[in-house]
């Protein structure tokens, strides 16, 4: 594919950024963009819903789902949840659940996974993803299932453009073209795209947006367990996922069974935090690539990896000055850009796309890098297949708390270009995409302890650049029980990676065995 020149600079760097660096979804993983449900042509989808559930707490879990065949053996079905766990007896959402049944016959129980995000699909999980992850003896012990938890995909969904709105959202020139970056105009320019992105989504989607927190997320999973008829929670949580099931253990440690953390977030960890830290992380991984890059036939620099890196930065200031117009008409900005660098890194095996990367844009080709972008986004030929970016936007809004201080925003940006020379500079004003979002957050992070929960196994990689690892430590320390489980490595997580990982996993799922001490695999 071939570039189609240059286009007017300025970009949401704001925007992108947030997305890019608050919390991750799993990623990257398999490299292309896949249907929710595989199979036989003739799958019926989901059964009808269950009949109306009592108006109480009770009565929401002792639904009976009508599980209908969504082909390759896969079975499907919508539940109700209340709109607000609050008031029971006023209006209801669905729920999209995907289950692979047991291939033992007789299962343990229920092994329910969810990917991450805020955004990811977790029935889109189940049918795409998790037979090369789970082992066929973890699944022959349960049935695996996978939710769309509220606002995603085939869930009660939060809606805010239609694709040509994405499209514009995402890859048009903003009115904040020409503006300097972190001028008081700029951040003005920046706060009325935030704002009317905010107002499509809160008329898309009505109430719906102000319920979409972790911890309306954490009640519905709790009732999913009482649906599935299991007395505890069996659990496989990556990146994001693992903050519900850090939440739910949190919430309910007398319910929370066999529980597996795998690239863990600290639930005491606020917004400046993470984003200081993944910016961190993403430069470290990139320097990474570049070290092994410049030793190999192909790459695209030559020279040393801190003459790689120093390209990289030159390439991004240049599109920062002057995007790159691809050959559909869409803009490749600096943070555009961003996105797809940003998407490769998270697994060590698709460093290859950073070549490809690399060696098209510094040509003026943009078309590539629009590519490994439209892959994050889930966009395929002009369509979205999910709605993970405006589901993203809509739990990080309420999930950390607001607030907009432009003179503190300039100061992360400089310690960000600090502590992450080539990419940082970019990344400083995060927090607009929530100041002016139409609902008012309701979290706030006090960390979990899980007080008197079973042990619960916590994954880190000491390279992941999404989650780092010194999260996974806290997390593992937060929780009473918590026993923490090393990779040394690179990559966002590591279960379904490293023979010493799954071993320790795997044993602990279907015996509940844990390490004796903290394990550290490489």
């Amino acid at each position: 594919m071939s570039g189609a020149g240059a286009a007017s600079p300025g970009r949401r760097g704001w925007r992108v950024a947030a997305v890019i660096l608050v919390v991750c979804a799993l990623g990257f993983s398999g490299w292309g963009i896949l249907p929710l449900f595989s199979g036989s042509d003739a799958a019926e989808g989901p059964g009808p819903l269950p009949a109306e559930p009592e108006a109480t707490v009770a009565g929401f879990g002792a639904q009976q789902p009508n599980w209908g065949d969504c082909g390759g053996g896969l079975q499907c079905a919508d539940v109700y949840a209340p709109l607000d766990w609050g008031d029971p007896g006023g209006e209801r959402i669905t729920l999209r659940l995907m289950k692979r049944p047991a291939t033992g016959g007789d299962p343990k129980g229920t092994l329910f996974v969810n990917p991450g995000g805020p955004g990811a699909s977790g029935a889109q999980y189940v049918a795409n993803s998790v037979d090369s992850v789970v082992p066929e003896s973890v699944r022959r012990a349960y049935d695996v299932i996978g939710w769309d938890p509220r606002g995603v995909a085939d869930s009660t969904p939060v809606r805010c453009y239609d694709a040509a709105g994405m499209d514009e959202y995402l890859f048009g020139v903003g009115d904040d073209a020409g503006l300097e970056r972190g001028s008081d105009e700029w951040i003005a320019a920046s706060l009325e795209e935030a704002r009317a992105f905010g107002g499509a989504c809160a008329r898309g989607t009505g109430a719906l947006l102000g319920t979409v927190d972790t911890a309306s997320t954490v009640r519905d999973l709790d009732m999913l367990r009482a649906i599935a008829g299991d007395s505890k929670l069996n659990y496989l949580g990556f990146s994001y996922g693992t903050y519900i099931g850090a939440r739910y253990a949190d919430a309910y440690p007398e319910r929370a069974g066999r529980m597996v953390l795998d690239g863990a977030m600290d639930p005491a960890t606020g917004l400046t935090d993470v984003v200081r830290e993944q910016t961190r992380g993403f430069e470290r991984a990139l320097r990474v690539y570049a070290e092994d890059c410049v030793q190999r036939r192909g790459c695209p620099f030559t020279g040393t990896a801190d003459e790689a890196m120093a390209s990289i930065g030159s390439l991004l200031d240049r599109l920062d000055r002057q995007p790159l117009r691809g050959s559909d008409g869409r803009t490749l900005s600096v943070d555009t850009m961003l996105t797809a660098i940003v998407t490769p890194l998270y697994a060590r095996s698709s460093w290859g796309y950073l070549d490809d990367l690399f060696e098209t844009v510094g040509r003026g080709e943009a078309d590539v890098a629009l590519s490994l972008a439209d892959s994050y986004y889930d966009r395929a030929d002009g369509r979205y297949l999910g709605n993970s970016t405006e589901a993203f936007s809509a739990v990080n809004c309420l999930d950390y708390p607001r607030g907009l201080d432009a003179a503190r925003m300039r100061a992360q940006a400089a310690e960000l270009d600090r502590i992450a020379p080539t990419i940082g500079r970019f990344q400083g004003y995060g927090d607009i995409a929530c100041a002016a979002w139409p609902v008012q957050g309701v979290e706030d992070r006090p960390g979990v302890t899980a007080a008197g929960a079973g042990p619960i196994l916590v994954v880190g990689t000491t390279g992941d650049p999404a989650t780092p690892y010194r999260w996974a430590e806290s997390l593992a320390q937060q929780l009473e029980s918590g026993v923490l489980v090393t990779y040394v490595g690179e990559g966002h997580t590591a279960y379904g990676k490293n023979e010493c990982v799954n071993r320790a996993v795997d044993d602990y799922l279907l015996t509940g065995a844990v390490p004796e001490g903290d394990l550290r695999c490489s």
